[in-house]
C-alpha cells in the first residue's frame, strides 16, 4: 500500500475509531502528505529509519520549528504503531526515531487589568444595541469567563446553555463533554446578545437553527472569525497582533491560579487529559509572581 493511500485509512481510523477532532485529524494527515512528498510516495512496507529521518531533516532544513518536527515525529509514531498493528508493515521504523526536545515556552498572558479594559469597551459599544456589537461582546466574555476552546465556543447550541446556573456544556477533545461555570459578566453579556442581538442575525440567514453565536450572515460563528475579533479587540491593547483565543483561554487559567484555585479544578475546568498539561500555568504564575517581587520587595 502506498504511503498516500495508508495516510487516508489512518485518517479514517482516527476519525472514526479514536473520535479525534477534525482539526487533529487533518494536522495527522498534512505531516504523512509531507513524508509521503519527501520519499516519492513509495510503498508504506519499504520506509525504513532512514526514510523517516530525512523527511525530518528536510524539515529542519526548511526552518521548521523544533516543536513542529517534533510534533511529525510523534505522527511518524502513532501512524508506524496502526499500520503494524495492521499488519501493513512487517516491522515499526519509528522505534529509533528521535525527537528533538523542546524548549519550554510559556504561554501569553494578558493582565486582569488589561482584560477589563477590553470588555469594558466593549460593553459601552454595545450599548447601541448593535446585533454584532453585542454578539462580540459576549463572545469574549465567555472565552475568558470560562477558559473554553474556541472550537468549544463554536460549537455551542443555544440548549447547551444554562444563565439560571452560570453554566455551559461543551464537547472537547475527544468528544468528551463537560460543563463549565462562567461569571456575572458573561451571564449579562449572554441575555444581552439572546433577547436583543441573536434574533437579528438569525433573520439574516436562512433560518434560525441551533447555534448559540451566529456570523453576520446568520449561520454559525467560524473560528477564523473569533481569531480575527480576538486580534482586532484584544491585540492593540497588548500591543502585540499576535494572540487569538487562546490568549483568553491561557489567561483565565493563570488568573485562577493567581486567585488561589485548586490545580485540578483548572484542570478540569479547561478540559485537559493530563494534569501536566495544566501545570505550565503554574509556571505562568511563578514568573508574575517573581516579577512582582522584583518590582514591589525592597531586598529584590
Amino acid at each position: 500500500m502506498l504511503i498516500s493511500r495508508a495516510t487516508e485509512a489512518f485518517a479514517v481510523h482516527l476519525e472514526k475509531v479514536r473520535r479525534l477532532s477534525p482539526a487533529t485529524v487533518r494536522a495527522y494527515r498534512n505531516d504523512l502528505r509531507g513524508l509521503a512528498e519527501v520519499t516519492g510516495d513509495i510503498e508504506l512496507a519499504d520506509i525504513d529509519l532512514e526514510h523517516l529521518r530525512e523527511w525530518l531533516w528536510h524539515a529542519t532544513k526548511r526552518g521548521d520549528e523544533r516543536s513542529t518536527v517534533a510534533r511529525r515525529t510523534s505522527s511518524a509514531r502513532t501512524f508506524f504503531r496502526w499500520a503494524h498493528e495492521e499488519d501493513l508493515v512487517p516491522v515499526d521504523p519509528s522505534l529509533r526515531l528521535v525527537a528533538p526536545k523542546r524548549g519550554r515556552s510559556l504561554p501569553h498572558v494578558a493582565t486582569a487589568d488589561a482584560l477589563r479594559e477590553v470588555l469594558d469597551r466593549l460593553e459601552q459599544r454595545a450599548q447601541d444595541g448593535d446585533p454584532v456589537a453585542l454578539r462580540d461582546h459576549a463572545v469574549l466574555e465567555v472565552l475568558y469567563g470560562s477558559g473554553i476552546r474556541v472550537s468549544e465556543l463554536c460549537g455551542l447550541d443555544v440548549d447547551d446553555l444554562d444563565l439560571d446556573r452560570g453554566t455551559v456544556r461543551v464537547l472537547g477533545k475527544g468528544a468528551k463533554e463537560r460543563v463549565v461555570p462562567f461569571g456575572a459578566p458573561a451571564n449579562r453579556a449572554l441575555g444581552a446578545y439572546l433577547t436583543r442581538a441573536r434574533p437579528a442575525l438569525a433573520a439574516r440567514g436562512s433560518g434560525p437553527g441551533p447555534a448559540l453565536f451566529l456570523g453576520i450572515r446568520g449561520g454559525r460563528m467560524g473560528a477564523r472569525a473569533v481569531y480575527d475579533l480576538v486580534t482586532r479587540e484584544v491585540g492593540p491593547t497588548l500591543g502585540s497582533s499576535a494572540v487569538g483565543p487562546h490568549t483568553l483561554r491561557h489567561s483565565a487559567a493563570t488568573h485562577l491560579l493567581d486567585g488561589g484555585a485548586d490545580l485540578r479544578a483548572v484542570q478540569e475546568l479547561l478540559g485537559h487529559a493530563s494534569l501536566g498539561t495544566t501545570q505550565i500555568y503554574t509556571h505562568v504564575s511563578s514568573e508574575r509572581l517573581a516579577a512582582a517581587y522584583r518590582l514591589a520587595h525592597p531586598r529584590a
